[in-house]
C-alpha cells in the first residue's frame, strides 16, 4: 500500500444533498467527476513537499496535523508546481483573499459537496460501514493519532474518510454568521462516535491549527 505519493481515486459524477443542523437547511449540489486522494496527506508527503514537519505526533505514515487551512492550500500549490501542473489557487500577499481557478489541473482541497459525495461512496447511512471497522475515533484509537490506511476503505477505495483527522474543505461554513471560517469534515481520533458521520460538519478559522485536523487533496478532471 503506497501512502506516500498521494494516490488519487477517480470519483464519478453525481448529486449530493448537504444539510446544516443549526439552520435546518438542505441543499443539493450536482458534481462533475473529479479525483480525491485515497489517504489523508501523510507527514512523510507533507515534509517531502514543504520541508516542514508541523505535527505534534511523529511518524511518516501518520496523517499530517497541526496544519491550518492556509497551510493546506499552500501545500496544494507547491505540490502542483513540483509536478508541473497549473496551481489551482492564486494566493494573496496580504493573506486576506484567495482565488480558485476551477480550470486548473493542479491539486486543491475538495469542496464540501465533493467530500461528502466521495465519503458516502454510494451509501446512504451515517457511516459507509461499521464504525469500528472503518474509523479511528475515541472509542478505539487509544486517544492518539493512527497511521493512515489501517482501517477498511469505503466502497470507492478511500481510507480514513471518517475518524483519525478532520479534513479541511474549500468552502466557507456560513459567511453571514462565522465570517471566514472554513468547513471541516470527517471526525477525528478524539471524537465520539456521533461526530464521525459522513454528514457531520465542523468549522474553524483558516489560521487554526490543532492535533486532530489535517487534509486530503483533490484534482479537477479537466478536458
Amino acid at each position: 500500500m503506497d501512502t506516500n505519493t498521494g494516490t488519487m481515486i477517480d470519483i464519478p459524477p453525481g448529486q449530493v444533498t448537504l444539510s446544516d443542523r443549526r439552520t435546518q437547511r438542505n441543499w443539493a449540489v450536482e458534481l462533475a467527476p473529479y479525483q480525491l486522494a485515497a489517504f489523508p496527506v501523510t507527514q512523510e508527503l507533507y515534509t517531502r513537499v514543504t520541508g516542514l514537519r508541523p505535527s505534534t505526533a511523529s511518524g511518516d505514515q501518520l496523517p499530517v496535523e497541526g496544519v491550518s487551512w492556509w497551510d493546506a492550500v499552500h501545500f496544494c500549490n507547491t505540490l502542483s508546481e513540483r509536478e508541473g501542473l497549473a496551481p489551482a489557487y492564486t494566493l494573496p500577499f496580504d493573506g486576506e483573499g484567495i482565488d480558485w481557478d476551477a480550470s486548473a489541473d493542479g491539486y486543491r482541497l475538495p469542496t464540501e459537496a465533493e467530500w461528502e459525495h466521495a465519503g458516502r461512496a454510494g451509501t446512504t447511512g451515517p457511516h459507509y460501514g461499521p464504525l469500528d471497522e472503518i474509523a479511528w475515533y475515541r472509542g478505539n484509537s487509544g486517544e492518539r493519532l493512527r497511521e493512515v490506511g489501517g482501517k477498511r476503505p469505503n466502497p470507492w477505495g478511500l481510507y480514513d474518510m471518517l475518524g483519525n483527522v478532520w479534513d479541511w474543505c474549500w468552502d466557507f461554513y456560513d459567511p453571514e454568521v462565522y465570517g471566514t471560517y472554513r468547513v471541516l469534515r470527517g471526525g477525528g481520533w478524539f471524537d465520539e462516535h456521533w461526530s464521525c458521520r459522513v454528514s457531520a460538519r465542523r468549522r474553524s478559522h483558516p489560521t487554526f491549527r490543532v492535533d486532530d485536523v489535517g487534509f486530503r487533496i483533490a484534482r479537477s478532471l479537466t478536458h
